[in-house]
């Protein structure tokens, strides 16, 4: 079954409204964040296929909800392999055979092999059979789930700390980093959320993100329609509020974090990066656990996935740019950790040296 003809209007899922990720213990539902925000569009998963496709086409983004919405995926792929052979060898062969293929639809995002290494490891290796591992792997799916939404909440409060006492804040952001891409309150939009409750935010600037306009469509809904004041940037504007004095910091998400403290993030966020530096203004960053790659220490070992060109080149399926010209469109860039002010995590704030920081946040976070 395709894609687009597995989709649920929201009348069917007025209780689910604005949450991105939602299993139902047949099927993984998601808001196909592709129509924000001019539709809210639920997909009903019922094959492991569409699940992927999802990540893939961005229908479902934020490293933190693609790992989420993998680890229900892998439910879907167990069930399969099950059903693809009568022998415990094919089975599981084949059910690794789909992990992977889950794993490889976006390389940058490192939550999305994260969730599922989890998942295979743990769970389906010390197994004795995938049929016995399949309600293991519901569990451990829906703990990740969970995982992910008490670590929101936790990053929201470590995040205030950075403006205790301070009163009518005004906070940049790049791309999508709150609920629509978790399973919670969001990773930046969390720590925001938690201000604009305390009162201490004044407003949110939001960067527009081409060339897709998650910063448009995603941020810019999800705030509005929270009742939090924003005000929507184009990209090459932000350098412009920082001169202008109306940036007071920059929190953004990350999609890899390295042992040296580089950040991966959508692309732009470096550029907003090196303006805030120029700027001294504070540059956050705030992520889970899940997002440290502890096997990389720079920034210029993570795999930058390049996306199509079809995205720079058309608008909504209009066509803006010249017919055969050649395109560059990585998805996500790399900032520096000497621009990082300091990192927002569910155990605290990290800071410089980002060495020793993140080698103790991975002792406390070992599981």
């Amino acid at each position: 079954m395709s894609l687009e003809a597995a989709v649920h209007s929201l009348d069917t899922l007025k209780s689910e409204s604005m949450k991105s990720i939602t299993w139902n213990g047949e099927s993984l539902i998601l808001l196909d964040q592709t129509k924000l925000p001019n539709q809210e569009t639920y997909i009903d998963c019922t094959d492991w296929r569409q699940v992927a496709e999802a990540i893939k086409k961005l229908r479902v983004r934020g490293a933190p909800a693609i790992g989420v919405a993998a680890g229900y995926g892998l439910i879907l792929a167990a069930k399969e392999a099950i059903a693809s052979a009568s022998d415990e060898v094919t089975q599981r062969a084949n059910f690794l055979t789909f992990a992977n293929t889950l794993k490889e639809t976006r390389p940058t995002a490192i939550n999305l092999a994260w969730a599922i290494d989890r998942i295979v490891t743990n769970i389906v290796f010390p197994s004795d059979a995938l049929v016995t591992a399949l309600p293991l792997i519901e569990a451990e799916a829906k703990a990740i789930d969970l995982e992910d939404q008490r670590l929101n909440a936790a990053m929201a409060k470590a995040g205030a700390t950075l403006f205790e006492g301070k009163k009518g804040i005004r906070i940049l952001t790049h791309c999508n980093a709150g609920a629509l891409a978790t399973a919670g309150l969001g990773t930046a939009l969390g720590v925001v959320r938690e201000l604009h409750a305390n009162n201490q935010l004044e407003r949110v600037y939001a960067d527009e993100t081409r060339p897709l306009l998650q910063g448009a469509r995603l941020t810019a809904f999800e705030l509005h329609h929270d009742g939090i004041p924003v005000t929507l940037l184009t990209d090459n504007m932000a350098a412009y509020v920082m001169q202008q004095g109306l940036i007071d910091a920059v929190i953004v998400g990350a999609d890899r974090i390295t042992t040296e403290g580089d950040v991966a993030n959508k692309i732009g966020t470096y550029g907003v990066a090196l303006a805030a530096k120029a700027h001294n203004i504070p540059f956050y960053v705030a992520a889970p656990y899940s997002t440290f790659d502890f096997t990389l220490a720079k920034g210029s070992d993570i795999p930058i996935e390049m996306r199509s060109a079809d995205e720079v080149k058309c608008f909504a399926g209009t066509p803006t740019a010249p017919e055969g010209v050649e395109v560059l469109n990585p998805a996500f860039d790399v900032t520096p950790h000497e621009l990082v002010s300091a990192i927002i995590t569910e155990e605290g704030v990290l800071t410089a040296p980002y060495n020793k920081s993140i080698t103790d946040l991975q002792k406390k976070t070992a599981r």
